[in-house]
């Protein structure tokens, strides 16, 4: 059978792909750690699953408008106002299966062939393959990671050409937890508004903020900017709601009309029930965020000490999202079982074969000397794999 060419562009998601082998194992009764889901393992908070339960009893189970119902899109709209002063209306919202789907509803709507995307590196695993499924070239930017993955404005337009369409921000980032300071928002802005390119800024992570830091969406910075910035968000990190799949998307009226259309004949309207809890959630989810973001400073703040502990292993505190993104370039060259580990690809199949870890390689998000963690997970998880980390690296033959 002959299938389409775009097919041949992408691999399926390395981090879903991990998280079920680490399942299928599990469930064979298999003692996997998992440290692959980016997903809070913390369950949905009451009056989510209430609002929920209260849609079902009421019948609320049919079909609804495909962008979305009033009162999820007015909640958005009252978040971005009260939080960040951003101003939206109902038009310039669209709701959809998760933010990873209103990130490909955007790149069907934006992108074609001969246009660039420009993707700072490290990257989330999809940014790419969704530009590629639409014929557009993602462009990668490498950040310095000495300098906390800081960008450098000038080599950044360096990159730019008659041909780039977007810039893409991620802050906090995944896998890196790097969170932009304002100077930097200030300089990408710049950038944009001189080349006339969208930003694309992924938010999704805004609530998991560490040590005092307060998040800042790169709209703020002026109606010019706003003007020219789509902000994708959604309700799975914040308030442990990854399987309920609501997404959202905020920015130019045509640009997410012209998304709401292309999501009005895929996949029509997200999940009526979802919906109604993503309201409660938005609504009344603060309190349970700010008490799951306490447990993952704890955590995080062991995960990166205990991995700094281990010989040939580097690791920066992350700043937001809930993810250790170790380099690994001093286990590179060892000798393994089954030959020399040259790769995080390596690292990570011996990993999950010899101490029953399961972490993502680096390969994913555009490097070749790490793997990335999630410290979503039980403390006692954590301290138990990565003493089956240290121990698997130690056995490793110089």
């Amino acid at each position: 059978m002959k299938l389409a060419a775009r097919v041949g562009r992408i691999t399926p998601s390395p981090t879903l792909a991990m998280t079920a082998t680490a399942k299928a194992m599990a469930a064979q009764g298999i003692d996997v750690i998992d440290f692959s889901s980016g997903e809070p393992d913390f369950d949905t908070p009451e009056p989510v699953k209430a609002a929920a339960e209260a849609a079902i009893r009421a019948g609320f189970t049919k079909y609804t408008p495909s962008s979305g119902i009033d009162d999820l899109r007015q909640a958005i709209i009252d978040k971005f106002q009260s939080e960040q002063g951003l101003r939206y209306e109902k038009s310039q919202i669209l709701v959809s299966c998760g933010a990873k789907h209103s990130l490909y509803n955007l790149a069907e709507a934006f992108l074609e062939s001969g246009d660039e995307l420009i993707i700072p590196t490290p990257y989330w695993v999809s940014y790419a393959d969704q530009a590629l499924l639409n014929d557009a070239t993602p462009v990668f930017f490498a950040t310095d990671e000495a300098a906390g993955y800081a960008i450098d404005p000038d080599k950044l337009e360096r990159l730019v050409t008659p041909r780039t369409k977007a810039i893409l921000v991620n802050s906090p980032g995944n896998p890196t937890g790097a969170v932009y300071d304002w100077k930097t928002l200030e300089a990408i802005a710049d950038i944009a508004l001189r080349h006339q390119l969208l930003i694309i800024s992924d938010e999704i992570y805004e609530k998991v903020l560490y040590d005092g830091a307060v998040h800042r969406s790169i709209a703020t910075l002026s109606p010019e900017v706003a003007a020219q910035t789509i902000i994708i968000n959604g309700v799975s990190k914040a308030y442990a709601m990854t399987g309920w799949r609501i997404g959202y998307a905020a920015g130019p009226k045509d640009l997410v009309t012209a998304m709401a259309n292309i999501q009005s004949q895929s996949t029509s309207n997200p999940c009526s029930i979802s919906q109604k809890a993503a309201v409660a959630a938005l609504r009344l989810g603060g309190p349970f965020t700010e008490k799951m973001v306490v447990e993952f400073d704890r955590r995080r703040k062991v995960i990166v000490d205990r991995l700094n502990r281990i010989p040939g292993v580097s690791c920066r505190l992350p700043g937001g999202a809930f993810y250790a993104f170790p380099n690994i370039g001093g286990v590179l060259g060892r000798q393994g079982p089954a030959g020399p580990i040259e790769s995080p690809q390596d690292v990570a199949q011996y990993l999950l074969k010899n101490a029953r870890v399961a972490v993502v390689p680096g390969e994913a998000f555009g490097s070749r000397t790490h793997i990335r963690l999630s410290y979503a997970t039980g403390m006692e998880a954590i301290e138990r794999g990565i003493q089956r980390i240290a121990e698997a690296f130690n056995n490793l033959a110089a």
